[in-house]
């Protein structure tokens, strides 16, 4: 019977880390579709890039300082999968590693989109070796490593912080750093959007996404106890749903028309929300904090952009750092002793439990933001992080890597035309008002077309 179980449990974490491996492929295609065609190829490149360098540097040493014996603070143990042992609660050293290997990743996939067309390339695969060496093994330590968030009994099951929120904050910092794309704003603070150039590929991508979702939370339990997996699956798809039906709502009433590439950030923002609490809150309870993530991303992606002109060409700051802040503390709100991972959240009537939350969200917060600013503006102030003005009006698929991921239908020159003038009436995301197009024109109106 061990051996059957250790089998099943080994099986079902497995295909759940395929499931979260197969996220790769979501990431992809949502911040293509939401991105320019001129820089697809780019977009492509970063996402198969980053699963290469997370799994080397998470297996030399981010598994060492994540999950080694160590202090509070770090491991120092377990380098290269050495002097470890053999298993890891109810299953095998190797499949646990590949598991967290694949989070590892996806929490610097984050980034990708966020920074999208105007990063370097080389410059991109370094940061993504420090957050997959470094930054996220470091709170990871604290949160599921026997750290000191762990301690205390922060409760963050499947990541909303430890994954999204890390991605959410390097990713910020990327956006700090680097500068609005050429275009997005006018010289009087106004918001040109830069609509992507693919519907269908970044719904595909979300749609991805939330079957690999169930992966990750699913398979966070480390077991296939029926009863856990399936209190996380239904949650988990509660929360999506809620999420992306409170964006279709809110967007239609404030917009006067739904707003597609929000209503796709609705459900991911559903998701990340749940991810916390996947496993602690009941299923209405899973519904309220979806909803509620679905509202906050519609405000928190205004607010970046509008107010302090941060641009972030996926929306991946408040999706995955705001959402995932909502949804740690709302396992202190809504937390319930008879979920499968016992809470006593502020509708139970506990209320240290959200203090902790807090705490954690802070503390981690600090930790990824201020190192990977710190990481970035290393990297300006000696390498240089931004590609040149004409590479970015060019687009970078050509100049980076010198292909177009559509040779058949854009004609040379193209992707040099200036737009002259845009009038637009729509919410970001939403592409409505007239376009001239000239040989000659502002760049810094609305930047270049392809």
């Amino acid at each position: 019977m061990e051996s059957l179980e250790l089998s099943v449990n080994t099986i079902w974490v497995l295909i759940s880390a395929f499931l979260v491996m197969w996220m790769r492929a979501g990431f992809a295609c949502l911040e293509a579709g939401l991105t320019r065609a001129k820089n697809t190829v780019n977009i492509l490149m970063k996402n198969v890039a980053t699963i290469a360098i997370g799994a080397l540097t998470f297996f030399i040493v981010g598994y060492g300082l994540m999950f080694g014996d160590g202090n509070c603070f770090v491991g120092w143990k377990g380098f290269f999968l050495e002097n470890t042992d053999d298993t890891v609660g109810h299953l095998p050293l190797y499949a646990f590693w590949f598991f967290q290997a694949v989070f590892c990743a996806t929490a610097a996939t984050i980034v990708s989109g966020a920074v999208a067309e105007r990063i370097k390339f080389t410059r991109y695969l370094i940061f993504t070796a420090v957050i997959t060496a470094v930054i996220y093994p470091v709170s990871g330590h604290w949160i599921w490593g026997g750290g000191w968030l762990q301690n205390i009994g922060f409760v963050d099951f499947a990541g909303s912080t430890a994954v999204h929120s890390v991605g959410g904050w390097a990713a910020l910092a990327g956006c700090i750093t680097l500068g609005p794309r050429i275009g997005k704003y006018n010289k009087n603070g106004t918001v040109n959007p830069i609509p992507g150039h693919n519907a269908p590929l970044a719904t595909l991508g979300v749609l991805i996404l939330l079957l690999g979702w169930f992966g990750f939370n699913g398979g966070s339990w480390l077991a296939a106890n029926p009863f856990a997996i399936s209190h996380i699956a239904g949650t988990t798809l509660l929360a999506a749903a809620a999420g992306g039906l409170s964006v279709t709502l809110l967007t239609l009433f404030k917009f006067g028309k739904t707003d597609y590439s929000m209503i796709l950030n609705g459900i991911l923002a559903g998701l990340v929300s749940i991810t916390a609490g996947t496993a602690s809150v009941s299923f209405l309870g899973a519904i309220v904090i979806g909803i509620i993530g679905g509202v906050i991303v519609v405000f928190t992606i205004l607010f970046f952009e509008k107010n302090l002109k941060i641009d972030d060409a996926v929306g991946a700051v408040s999706v995955h750092g705001i959402c995932g802040v909502w949804g740690t503390v709302a396992v202190g709100i809504f937390g319930v002793p008879t979920a499968p991972v016992a809470v006593h959240g502020l509708i139970a009537g506990g209320l240290s439990q959200l203090g902790i939350q807090s705490i954690g969200v802070l503390a981690t917060f600090a930790w990824a933001f201020g190192t990977s600013l710190a990481c970035l503006l290393l990297l300006k102030a000696t390498m240089g992080i931004r590609v040149p003005e004409q590479q970015e009006f060019a687009g970078l698929d050509v100049q980076e890597h010198g292909i177009s991921a559509y040779p058949d239908f854009i004609s040379k020159g193209f992707s040099r035309i200036p737009i002259s003038k845009v009038e637009t009436h729509a919410a970001p995301g939403l592409y409505q008002g007239r376009i001239s197009i000239g040989q000659s024109g502002s760049h810094d109106q609305a930047g270049s077309i392809t």
